[in-house]
């Protein structure tokens, strides 16, 4: 069976520092190796991540890293995305079900806030799994996102088998009722990270 593994690079990072904090990674290379065990052989796989456009070079030595070959890397496809600033006035409080004014402290109410967030990285999910579909049997899934359900649905109906490899919070449930097999990550985080024992 041939397999696709697609991941939301902002979906793994956000669970990252929910779970282990901004000092312990998962490694990517642990993560395809876990996968490979676990679910089979994967034929390709795509790294798909929002970044700025400035230079930095930490970020560019780990998209080279995504991309070397097993057995230095996790022979990944790195896709970069670029970032949409968008301004902030106010915000939803959802405890007190209001709409609040939201201030930079040290403005004096003059700073100017935006929020910054990744923009076609869902749509390129969706549009490698589409556009691939004829050259893989599963489709392994990195990501959380709702957005995705109706290119799972078209793929599930077409014959192919879904497996997530996903964090038990931050996935949509629809995409976990669609999924032939999950593949839970927290259940590996020391393996993954290379606390525990090394996979094999």
């Amino acid at each position: 069976m041939r397999r696709l593994w697609l991941i939301d690079a902002s979906y793994i990072h956000a669970n990252n520092l929910e779970l282990l904090g901004a000092q312990r990674r998962i490694d990517y290379l642990r993560l395809r190796t876990l996968i490979e065990e676990e679910l089979g052989p994967l034929w390709r796989g795509y790294f798909l991540n929002s970044a700025q456009d400035e230079p930095n070079e930490g970020r560019d030595r780990f998209h080279n890293w995504l991309q070397t070959a097993v057995p230095h890397g996790p022979n990944l496809i790195v896709r970069l995305y670029g970032l949409k600033s968008e301004p902030v006035r106010a915000a939803w409080c959802a405890d007190c079900a209001t709409k609040v004014d939201v201030r930079c402290p040290h403005g004096s109410g003059q700073h100017r806030l935006f929020n910054q967030r990744q923009m076609g990285v869902d749509v390129g999910l969706a549009t490698l799994a589409l556009i691939h579909q004829e050259r893989y049997d599963g489709l392994v899934l990195s990501s959380g996102d709702a957005d995705l359900m109706d290119a799972v649905e078209h793929l599930s109906e077409h014959g192919k088998r879904i497996e997530l490899a996903v964090f038990s919070t931050g996935v949509a449930t629809d995409l976990q009722a669609r999924a032939d097999r999950v593949l839970w990550i927290d259940d590996h985080l020391k393996t993954l990270t290379g606390d525990g024992a090394a996979p094999a």
